[in-house]
């Protein structure tokens, strides 16, 4: 009975590990969050104490827990999203990816390394958003929409006036797309900008 109480302990400071990062891309709003990483971490923990003890003696030891490496894949896969020429959910699928080496490593009954792995990826994953947020660039998909071609070019001529920096843009059925960089702080008046310059058609930001 006191060996079952040791795997229970291992599975639940595991999901608990796991649930703190979970928690930190639940307050980002992202795809994958606390009961999720939660679950993740729960069940590679579940799997390597399987793998220790189940079949010990007959079989490969580190066979099952070798498996939840590759099959994790399946949900981080889910989570990215590739949605109008941008790509996202990759944090979060390296952060799934994370919960289940944490998983694994409680399954193992390594606590420190494990809390050392949490703490490590928290304080990475908070330590860039605030470096991104100050210093880094957003790339921000605009779409021109207009049957008068002539107010669709004068609106990209006014965007192009702006100093962003535009990329590949593409003039297709009414339509004008491309992509400008601005600095993430900066966003939200670059938007209200394009949205003034271009009040003459249809905007979509994507």
């Amino acid at each position: 009975m006191t060996i079952e109480w040791n795997y229970i302990l291992r599975i639940f400071i595991a999901g608990l590990l796991g649930a703190v990062i979970g928690f930190e891309r639940e307050m980002r709003a992202k795809e994958a969050g606390i009961r999720t990483h939660f679950l993740v971490a729960l069940g590679a923990a579940l799997f390597m104490i399987v793998s220790q003890y189940a079949f010990k003696g007959y079989f490969d030891e580190a066979r099952v827990a070798a498996q939840v490496v590759s099959g994790i894949g399946f949900i981080g896969a889910g989570v990215i999203i590739f949605q109008k020429n941008v790509v996202r959910g990759v944090t979060t699928a390296a952060g799934l990816w994370v919960a289940a080496a944490i998983g694994l490593t409680c399954g193992s009954e390594m606590y420190p390394v494990a809390v050392a792995a949490t703490l490590m990826a928290v304080i990475c994953l908070e330590m860039m958003h605030f470096i991104t947020r100050r210093f880094g660039e957003k790339a921000v998909v605009v779409a021109l929409y207009s049957p008068d071609t002539e107010k669709l070019s004068k609106a990209i001529k006014a965007v192009e006036k702006m100093n962003a920096d535009i990329h590949s843009l593409k003039v297709d059925n009414n339509t004008a797309t491309f992509e400008i960089h601005v600095r993430q702080r900066d966003y939200v008046s670059a938007v209200e900008k394009i949205l003034e310059l271009a009040r003459e058609v249809k905007v979509e930001i994507l």
